[in-house]
């Protein structure tokens, strides 16, 4: 499976995810609607049989509807044309509670239309009550015009909630295997993608080391002829390839080595001021020949002023030799462009060419470690996939920035944004 089926995957389950967790959320959110329902019922339920167990309402053609009023959530006001004693009322209501199922601590109080206010209060707990009672506020006075029974339930929240055990607890499991699956997808599709980075690694590693072999052997073959001294034209070019394929392999044994002893850490760099023209001319000349293998045209337009920058020249030379080889490699009939230029606090050098380009999806994966574009042949291109990693880590030691603009079909620009300080 390849990571592009396998990251579409992921994303849909990450999108399943999504949709079970907006889910479990709505039905908690509906559970805890009920809950409160379901206790309103049952306190009003416990206000009706307060109501027959003490004669307290003188017309009982009143429903309950005209009789209770809910001023606010917390609070509950029953009118009363007798207000019992306080003794009897907390009996009936506890007994009452308790029976209808209403198991929290709630506060009373009677209120008198004709004192215009409460002529008793009590505070009423459950039997396994875990509240403070000193936390309670004083009951509010909404002045009816007639004589009431105002209960207050400062707990009902915490109540209710605490009815939602099951429901809360199965979805905090819920949502935490959810978490898990997510994080084992992202990890797994991580893998998976190192995987084939380390894959493709392995295979341009063998084929990168495996035609330069070939030919060392073959020209290792020759030498050993018996007539080859005989012929010092053919001892000479068959020396020079072993010599040159030798090189080859030991310039990319030298890459892999640098790449690994600089990669857990920043960098290293020496600035100095540089000439940013001489220091293009030096990069172009270490790619002339592959220029002249190619027959690739190369344009450079640099300022005549010559622009003074600091930085590591070694590592900027190699960098852009990198940029260079790239555009090389990547066109069949080279047409290079190579431009600088500045601005206030930055200048920038820019190598474009008219190559294969780059699709947008591959971007922002081009300057990972051993990554390399796919192609209808991954091999026809050599490369281990290291040198825009080496760019990056070498810009990002200037404290500069690398810009990609590329269409697939018409070429590749990197600009590389150098900051004068």
């Amino acid at each position: 499976m390849r990571s592009s089926i396998l990251k579409w995957l992921v994303l849909f389950a990450t999108v399943l995810i999504t949709l079970i967790v907006i889910v479990q959320l709505y039905w908690l959110i509906k559970v805890y609607s009920f809950e409160q329902k379901q206790f309103n019922n049952n306190v009003v339920k416990s206000i009706r049989a307060v109501f027959e167990d003490l004669q307290m309402n003188d017309n009982p053609a009143l429903n309950l509807q005209q009789l209770i009023n809910n001023p606010q959530t917390d609070y509950f006001a029953f009118k009363a044309d007798t207000l019992p004693q306080k003794d009897s009322l907390t009996h009936y209501l506890q007994r009452e509670f308790t029976d209808f199922d209403v198991l929290t601590d709630v506060k009373l109080g009677a209120y008198s239309s004709k004192e215009k206010k409460y002529i008793y209060e009590e505070y009423i707990p459950t039997p396994a009550s875990r509240y403070n009672i000193q936390v309670v506020t004083d009951l509010p006075d909404y002045q009816y015009d007639y004589d009431h029974i105002l209960l207050y339930f400062p707990h009902r929240s915490k109540y209710i909630l605490g009815e939602m055990n099951f429901w809360i607890i199965s979805s905090v499991i819920l949502f935490l295997a959810l978490l898990g699956l997510a994080v084992s997808l992202f990890y797994f599709y991580r893998q998976k993608f190192l995987a084939e980075i380390q894959k493709d690694f392995v295979n341009n590693f063998t084929h990168e080391f495996k035609t330069p072999l070939a030919v060392m052997k073959i020209a290792a073959d020759v030498l050993a002829q018996q007539n080859i001294i005989h012929q010092p034209d053919r001892l000479s070019r068959y020396s020079a390839i072993i010599k040159n394929q030798t090189e080859h392999l030991q310039s990319q044994v030298e890459r892999l080595l640098k790449a690994s002893a600089i990669e857990n850490r920043k960098l290293p760099i020496e600035k100095e001021t540089i000439d940013a023209n001489q220091l293009i001319e030096q990069a172009l000349n270490k790619v002339q020949p592959l220029v002249e293998q190619k027959n690739a045209k190369v344009e450079l337009k640099a300022d005549d002023v010559k622009t003074k920058i600091q930085g590591d020249e070694v590592h900027l030379e190699l960098a852009l030799v990198n940029l260079l080889e790239n555009a090389l490699k990547y066109s069949d009939n080279p047409h290079i462009v190579v431009e600088t230029g500045k601005n206030e606090t930055e200048f920038f050098i820019s190598v474009k060419d008219n190559g294969v380009g780059i699709e947008k999806k591959y971007i922002k994966n081009i300057f990972k470690k051993f990554y390399r574009v796919p192609t209808g042949n991954v091999h026809n291109v050599k490369g281990f996939g290291m040198g825009l990693n080496f760019v990056k880590r070498i810009i990002d030691a200037h404290d500069g920035k690398i810009k990609v603009n590329s269409l697939p079909g018409i070429g590749t620009e990197f600009r590389l944004l150098l900051p004068f300080n």
